[in-house]
């Protein structure tokens, strides 16, 4: 994208879309980076025990992979920067053992800010259908 890039976003731009796969291993390795062992999200007894359907994904893994498809398109312009990334909770993300979860992720413009040159990026995050982070919005400034 060239130097007018924010000149040249409109609100409802899909900006980008990406199908994100969560695994059981992917988890254990965030736990590991995290520090969050909660056995929740590596251990299916455990899970039940507490009423879930099985392990889930960590809440802030999902949000952190769901930015980086808005964080991957910024990367291409030059002066662009994330300002600020907020997200709602708003459903578990059970991973299978053998299938994981596929999560669909779609970027789009939701406002711009002309005097300020910002974008607010609103994430729509998937999972089997229904949306997953609720308010999933990432602020954008552009050079």
């Amino acid at each position: 994208m060239s130097a007018s890039a924010f000149e040249a976003l409109n609100v409802g731009d899909v900006v980008a879309e990406r199908e994100l796969e969560l695994t059981r291993d992917r988890l254990v390795r965030y736990a590991g980076a995290s520090g969050d062992f909660n056995p929740i999200h590596y251990r299916d007894d455990v899970a039940q025990s507490v009423g879930l359907p099985g392990v889930l994904a960590h809440g802030m893994l999902t949000m952190g992979a769901a930015g980086s498809v808005a964080t991957d398109w910024l990367s291409g312009i030059a002066g662009a920067r994330v300002r600020d990334y907020q997200s709602r909770f708003t459903r578990p993300v059970p991973v299978d053992a053998a299938e994981g979860a596929a999560l669909t992720v779609t970027a789009t413009v939701g406002a711009l800010d002309a005097e300020a040159r910002t974008a607010r990026i609103d994430l729509k995050v998937v999972f089997d259908g229904a949306t997953v982070l609720g308010k999933a919005q990432l602020l954008a400034a552009f050079a």
